[in-house]
């Protein structure tokens, strides 16, 4: 049974963030409260939609955002693409939620076992590109993941072939957050205004934590961000 929804819309970069963390735990004590899902508020918000997130996310079927942050109907904008790779579509719908809805916080969320990415590693390690449509993801993951930052990894490491696809992941989640900023004035001005924040969250598909590896903006404490 779904649980009416009692707390507040959240309004800044912070209270969103908390919000997500809050429902992630939850979804990992498993307490899930799966909030906002009955009769009542399907038809409260038939008419408009007032999110406080938007989710830009893989579109792995294990990686389904309102259920891994306990968020219920008319709570979250999703967008979601394969090895969530970024187009104009995809940028310009991230810009609706901000700009049109609203909304205080953007999330780029990756997952590890990223099938993309493995295709990506394979691709660089074989030479070999896969058929079709599917080398159109491909050829954006890996300038995503041959970075600076995991070359150098790789160096430090003595190592004389790229790092591990999850190691690879988290570069991508990086790179992602890092280039929708720097693509989208709307996104960069807010972040400067202090009204917005985008962060990058990495997803254990086996434990179901979402980790923060990448903040632009205020989101408050950030413990599990790393360089």
């Amino acid at each position: 049974m779904s649980t009416p929804i009692t707390a507040p819309r959240p309004t800044t970069p912070a209270e969103a963030w908390a919000a997500l963390v809050a429902g992630n735990e939850r979804f990992l004590s498993e307490t899930a409260t799966h909030p906002a899902q009955d009769l009542q508020h399907r038809r409260e918000i038939a008419a408009a939609q007032h999110p406080f997130a938007v989710i830009f996310g893989c579109s792995d079927s294990r990686l389904a955002a309102e259920i891994i942050f306990d968020q219920g109907l008319g709570d979250a904008f999703v967008v979601r693409t394969a090895g969530h790779v970024i187009d104009t579509t995809v940028i310009g719908s991230i810009e609706y939620g901000v700009e049109i809805l609203h909304t205080p916080l953007v999330v780029v969320l990756g997952h590890d076992s990223c099938g993309a990415v493995q295709a990506a590693v394979d691709a660089l390690e074989s030479g070999i590109m896969p058929p079709g449509f599917v080398r159109a993801i491909v050829d954006r993951v890996i300038p995503s993941i041959i970075t600076q930052r995991s070359l150098a990894a790789a160096i430090a490491d003595g190592k004389a072939h790229l790092p591990d696809a999850d190691v690879l992941l988290r570069e991508h989640v990086i790179t992602t957050t890092n280039t929708l900023t720097a693509y989208s004035a709307t996104l960069a001005q807010r972040i400067a205004e202090g009204s917005l924040a985008v962060v990058g969250v990495e997803y254990a598909l086996a434990d179901g934590r979402a980790r923060l590896v990448a903040v632009q903006g205020d989101v408050g404490a950030q413990p599990d961000v790393t360089d």
